[in-house]
C-alpha cells in the first residue's frame, strides 16, 4: 500500500520546484506558466528513523522502505474546467490519488510572474478549490444522466441509490461548497462514492510556499499566516514549505542536511513535516518485518486486523493466515535482541482478532 498524492496549484507557486525536491528529481521548473506540460510521478521512501533503527540491528542484505507516489500535475488557472489553460486535462491524474497536495503562493517576488498579478493566498486557493468543484459538477452530471432512467422507473436499486447519492453530492457542489472527506457518513454512501473518484471528497493538505527567510519561524510570513487560518475553517492542515531551501536540502547527504537546516535554525525538514501530515491526515500507520534477509516497511490503515495486514505483504498471506508472532518497535529498542524478547516473554503469538499496531514488527504464520 503507498500513499498517492496529487499537486495542485496555480502557475508559478513553486510546484514544480517542490516536486523536484520530494523526487530529487530534475522536472522543468521554469519562471512561466504551464512550464509543467506533462504530468510528472514520482515514487520516493518514506523517510522513518524507526526503519533505520531496524536497519542497523539486523544489518539485513535488502532493505525496502515504505514509499509515496507523488503527482505533479501542469498549473490550473481561473476557467480551467471550461478549458482555460492546459490544466483541466490533467485532473484526470489525479482523480486516483489518496490525498491532495495543494501548493499555494506566500512568498512576496517581483522577479516571479504571478497569473493574477499579486500574491493573495486565500484568493488563490478558492480559485483552484473551485476549479476542482466544477470539474466534479461535471463528472457527477455526467454519471448522473446514465442512471437516471433506471432511478425514476425504480427498475434498479443500485441505480435509485446512486441517483439519491449523486443528488446529495451535487446539492452541495452547485452551492460552490467543498465536500470534503468527512462529509458522508454512511458506510454504503462512502463505498459507492468512492467509485466516483471525486477529487472534493479527498482530503487536502495546504502547503504554504513560503519565503527562504522565514524557513525557521514561518509564522513571520504574514501571508502564510492568512493561510493557517483558512486551513483551521476549512477543517484542513497548512504546512510551510520554502520549496527553494527544499530543493538545496534534497542534494545534500544526511550529515550536511542536519548542518545546513540547524544553520538556518530550523529542526526538521519542511518535506518530513508534509510526510507526517499526509500519513496522519489518511490515518496510516506502519509495521515492519525483519530479519537478515530483508528489513522492509509496509504501509496500512489504523484499525487494520492481523491477516488484513498479512494480505498487504502478499494475497496468499490472508487467505491462508493462522497466526503471527508480534512484537513492537520500542521492544526491540530498549532490549536489541528477538532472543531476548523471546526469553522474557516479549513476544506475542495473536490471532485473526488481533488489531496491528504503529511500529510492530511482524511474522506471519500461513497455510494455502
Amino acid at each position: 500500500m503507498s500513499l498517492k498524492a496529487g499537486i495542485v496549484g496555480l502557475p508559478n507557486v513553486g510546484k514544480s520546484t517542490l516536486f523536484n525536491a520530494i523526487t530529487k528529481s530534475t522536472v522543468i521548473a521554469e519562471n512561466y506558466p504551464f512550464a509543467t506540460i506533462d504530468p510528472n510521478s514520482g515514487i520516493v521512501p518514506v523517510v522513518d528513523k524507526r526503519f533505520d533503527d531496524l536497519v542497523n540491528i539486523f544489518n539485513p542484505k535488502k532493505q525496502v522502505k515504505a514509499t509515496f507516489e507523488f503527482t505533479d500535475i501542469a498549473g490550473l488557472v481561473k476557467g480551467a474546467s471550461r478549458g482555460e489553460g492546459l490544466g483541466n486535462q490533467f485532473l484526470g491524474n489525479i482523480r486516483n490519488v489518496d490525498a491532495i497536495i495543494h501548493v499555494v503562493r506566500c512568498f512576496d517576488n517581483s522577479d516571479i510572474i504571478h497569473v493574477d498579478g499579486s500574491v493573495d493566498p486565500i484568493r488563490d486557493v478558492e480559485t483552484i478549490k473551485l476549479e476542482l468543484i466544477l470539474s466534479d459538477v461535471e463528472l457527477l452530471n455526467k454519471r448522473l444522466q446514465k442512471v437516471i432512467k433506471k432511478a425514476q422507473m425504480s427498475l434498479d436499486r443500485d441505480s435509485v441509490a446512486e441517483k439519491n447519492l449523486i443528488d446529495k453530492l451535487l446539492k452541495k457542489l452547485n452551492n460552490g461548497e467543498w465536500l470534503g472527506s468527512d462529509f458522508l457518513s454512511d458506510k454504503e454512501e462512502i463505498k459507492l462514492a468512492a467509485s466516483f473518484n471525486l477529487l472534493t471528497l479527498k482530503p487536502v493538505i495546504y502547503v504554504g510556499n513560503i519565503k527562504e527567510d522565514n524557513y525557521a519561524c514561518p509564522m513571520d510570513d504574514k501571508n502564510f499566516c492568512k493561510l493557517v487560518e483558512y486551513a483551521k475553517k476549512d477543517n484542513a492542515l497548512a504546512i510551510p514549505i520554502s520549496a527553494k531551501v527544499e530543493e538545496d536540502l534534497s542534494r545534500l547527504g544526511e550529515e550536511d542536511k542536519k548542518e545546513y537546516l540547524e544553520m538556518i535554525g530550523a529542526s526538521s525538514s519542511g518535506l518530513d513535516e508534509l510526510a507526517k501530515a499526509a500519513y496522519d491526515i489518511l490515518g496510516l500507520k506502519t509495521f515492519f518485518t525483519v530479519g537478515a534477509d530483508e528489513v522492509r516497511a509496509w504501509t496500512f490503515i489504523d484499525g487494520m486486523k492481523a491477516p488484513a495486514c498479512a494480505g498487504i505483504i502478499h494475497s496468499d498471506f490472508e487467505k491462508g493466515f493462522i497466526k503471527a508472532e508480534v512484537y513492537n518497535y520500542s521492544d526491540i529498542m530498549e532490549h536489541q535482541s528477538e532472543l531476548e524478547l523471546r526469553q522474557i516473554g516479549r513476544i506475542q503469538t495473536v490471532g485473526k482478532d488481533y488489531t496491528v499496531r504503529d511500529g510492530d514488527i511482524m511474522f506471519i504464520r500461513f497455510n494455502v
